[in-house]
């Protein structure tokens, strides 16, 4: 069977870069910034995505083009260890984990751009009335579970048609218009009072509160930088997987990351100054998955033209869930194809219907789909998850890979980008994995328990340890 690959260069960075662009830059990124100090959480997290996000974005760069298989295939074959093949199942059950709270959540999404929709011709949307009673409805039960199979529908309908006529046509009409909508909103947004105390919150450069909060925002910070770059998921080791030709990885890296993270930032200018044009505290409004849909929700009802400007910020959202979840479902569907030799389509079929069922226990249980549960999967579950698996790929490049990683990171990269191969080598197998190893720790709380630097000298000998172990077993073999 012929293996599928991006048609152009653009058409695989726009695909990366609408996996990154998804929930998690416009529903996760502005609750977890306010719920942790804003412009100290804003800085950290920037700090993260340009020192460790970019970093291991070219490591699951350098695995997948390398592997030319699906995280299971890629990772048992590079390293002839069954063994890594196991873990590459860890990202395929990941994978799944997200799509199916994901899904529930895009079909909450789905509802509210309709809802939108429906006020443009005169009937007012009913969460305007009461935004918190209509999220608590709309959050559970057989209506969410309808919604959460319509946006699934719409998902699979996606990855169905291909990686060329599916995944790429698809992200290349999305990504474009997400960027046009949110820079329209972010301009409007400046216009409204209190847009100045908004920016003062969100982007002032405030030192002191940085270094008063570090610690308590690292865990987190690291966890949106991870989930909103798809790292640690296996997603940009499929992706990587469908270039057909030698392409500049720094480059390609480079580009999805600053488009990720630009659309974080202007999520952020479009929703803290309408949220404080209306003397809302960002902080103290439905913290939490609910943010989007109470807070906001509140505030688009009392503008002059909350319908139209809904129904564009939703319209906003639904892309940028759709371009997630279609990466999301590939990865499953791609172990199907390469391990198995299923079809796309009979791959589709079983993956999707698997969801339908995980998905929907979450959409139509009230105990499963509530908030706090939901904010515990897309908040301390996710971050774990995606911490673990970001360590695992690159203490897999910087000690099994080796310098075969080197190799595929200089290949086709211009003079400058493979000059930095061998630094970003020793910091994708040495430095970034003690650094997730301790953000591990501290979002377990081991840091309360034992203090700062003792919790540092875990993190180092739980790295050596396993430095150690992976270099005599790659000496063995």
């Amino acid at each position: 069977m012929t293996r599928e690959t991006w048609a152009t260069r653009a058409g695989f960075i726009l695909a990366a870069a609408g996996s990154a662009v998804g929930l998690g830059n416009i529903w996760r990124f502005p609750w977890v910034t306010a719920d942790n100090g804003g412009s100290a959480f804003l800085l950290v997290y920037l700090g993260i995505v340009l020192l460790v996000g970019v970093p291991g974005l070219l490591g699951e760069f350098v695995v997948g083009r390398r592997g030319k298989k699906s995280p299971v295939g890629a990772l048992r074959d590079l390293s002839g260890s069954r063994a890594w093949g196991l873990w590459g199942v860890f990202y395929v059950v990941t994978a799944i984990a997200l799509i199916s709270f994901y899904s529930v959540v895009g079909g909450w999404i789905l509802r509210y751009f309709g809802e939108s929709a429906l006020g443009l011709a005169g009937a007012r949307p009913a969460y305007f009335t009461a935004p918190g009673e209509y999220f608590g409805g709309a959050a559970a039960g057989l209506d969410a579970l309808g919604f959460h199979l319509l946006f699934l529908g719409l998902t699979a309908l996606v990855v169905y048609a291909g990686v060329r006529r599916g995944i790429e046509l698809g992200t290349k009409v999305m990504m474009p218009a997400v960027l046009a909508l949110l820079v329209g909103l972010a301009v409007w947004a400046g216009t409204r009072p209190g847009a100045a105390e908004a920016y003062a919150f969100y982007l002032r450069f405030d030192l002191a509160t940085v270094r008063a909060n570090f610690f308590d925002v690292l865990a987190p910070a690291a966890g949106q930088a991870l989930f909103t770059l798809s790292l640690g998921a296996g997603t940009m080791i499929t992706y990587a997987s469908y270039i057909d030709e030698d392409r500049s990885l720094p480059f390609d890296g480079t580009v999805i990351a600053v488009l990720n993270t630009l659309v974080g930032v202007l999520a952020g200018l479009v929703v803290f100054p309408l949220l404080f044009s209306l003397g809302v505290d960002p902080s103290q409004t439905a913290p939490g998955p609910g943010a989007l849909f109470v807070g906001l929700a509140g505030a688009f009802s009392q503008l002059p033209a909350g319908a139209l400007v809904a129904t564009a910020f939703f319209g906003v959202v639904v892309l940028a869930a759709l371009s997630s979840s279609i990466s999301m479902l590939e990865i499953p569907v791609s172990f199907l194809v390469d391990e198995y030799g299923l079809s796309r389509q009979r791959a589709v079929a079983l993956v999707t219907t698997a969801v339908v069922v995980t998905g929907g226990v979450c959409a139509i249980n009230p105990t499963v789909a509530g908030t706090a549960v939901f904010g515990f999967v897309a908040g301390p579950l996710v971050d774990t998850l995606l911490t673990a698996g970001l360590t695992a790929v690159l203490v897999f490049v910087g000690w099994v890979m080796g310098r075969d990683a080197v190799a595929e990171f200089r290949s086709g990269a211009g003079g400058f980008s493979a000059a930095l191969a061998t630094p970003w080598l020793l910091a994708a197998g040495v430095a970034l994995p003690i650094f997730l190893l301790f953000t591990l720790l501290t979002t377990f709380g081991v840091d309360a328990s034992l203090g700062f630097w003792p919790t540092v000298l875990v993190a180092v000998l739980a790295g050596a340890v396993a430095f150690v172990g992976l270099r005599t077993e790659r000496s063995l073999v």
